[in-house]
């Protein structure tokens, strides 16, 4: 797939994922007004989602950079990261991003906003020492990679609107667990009212799964792209093989990191995972990330 094509279908599937997220909420919203015979709760879901949706798009990186506890250094402050970064962007045809760092000796970094104009790479402060240059370049050119690839985007917009599905669910259960309940309706058969109770119990408990499962496939498969892109920036694969080996193999969790933005982190932050990464299809479903050992090989595989 050529890269112009690759962007346009990231900008489509950006715009699938907030339809897809406003139809689950209103979903919601239609069990939560069934459950409590209110269809005004209906119209506050439905006005909840287009809120939601439109301060993921264009607030969901400062929403991100918070949870993070990132600030924002610039060239004077940090001359050498600021002109690493600033050539690969030269060399990618890429505005210079802001530049932000998490005060963790943990190594990760991520890169977050809506398109090139306004992207950030984040990185901390135990990536900065613990790499040698090679391997640093080759984290920034991945990053890069999913800023021309259009991927932060859509890995940001999910941050939020995975964060709410769950929110309106827990908030459904709660109400369910105390005392909440149907107002009676006796055109309404019991046979039928029985269906609609199990459809909107069973909705609400596999919605925010539904949610965090289209997160973590949205996530694993741009990994592989931006590895291999970032690669081919940078000329030099063992560069950013070397780095992801360096990142996995240390033990200590980011400490800014948490479910909702682990999937956006070049490596997972939250070291679920000892040893192999693979356990099989079904648990790798629930991987934030393609297993470390098959990105590293792919890396070392490619001929350039």
């Amino acid at each position: 797939m050529l890269t112009y094509d690759l962007i346009n279908k990231n900008k489509r599937e950006s715009w699938v994922l907030i339809f897809s997220f406003l139809i689950l909420i209103t979903l919601l919203g239609w069990a939560f007004s069934w459950r409590f015979g209110d269809v005004n709760i209906l119209y506050f879901a439905v006005g909840f989602s287009v809120i939601t949706s439109f301060i993921s798009y264009y607030f969901s990186d400062s929403i991100t950079l918070a949870i993070s506890r990132a600030k924002e250094v610039d060239r004077q402050s940090n001359q050498e990261l600021y002109r690493l970064v600033e050539n690969l962007c030269i060399t990618a045809g890429l505005p210079t991003p802001k530049i932000y760092i998490i005060d963790d000796t943990a190594p990760n970094a991520f890169a977050t906003g809506r398109d090139a104009k306004h992207a950030v790479v984040c990185f901390t402060t135990g990536i900065l020492a613990k790499l040698e240059k090679p391997e640093l370049e080759g984290v920034v050119a991945h990053e890069l990679s999913h800023i021309g690839n259009y991927d932060i985007r859509v890995m940001t917009l999910v941050v939020v609107l995975v964060g709410m599905v769950t929110l309106l669910s827990d908030w459904f259960m709660r109400a369910s667990l105390f005392g909440g309940r149907r107002k009676s309706n006796n055109s309404e058969g019991g046979q039928l009212g029985t269906i609609l109770a199990i459809a909107s119990l069973v909705l609400v408990i596999l919605s925010p799964i539904i949610a965090t499962l289209i997160k973590l496939a949205v996530s694993r498969k741009r990994e592989y792209l931006a590895d291999a892109s970032g690669a081919l920036l940078t000329r030099y694969p063992e560069g950013l093989a070397r780095a992801l080996e360096k990142i996995s193999a240390d033990t200590e969790q980011l400490e800014a990191a948490n479910k909702a933005t682990a999937h956006m982190y070049i490596i997972n932050p939250l070291k679920e995972h000892k040893g192999k990464d693979s356990t099989g299809w079904f648990a790798n479903m629930f991987n934030t990330h393609p297993p470390v050992e098959e990105r590293i090989a792919k890396l070392r595989n490619m001929n350039l």
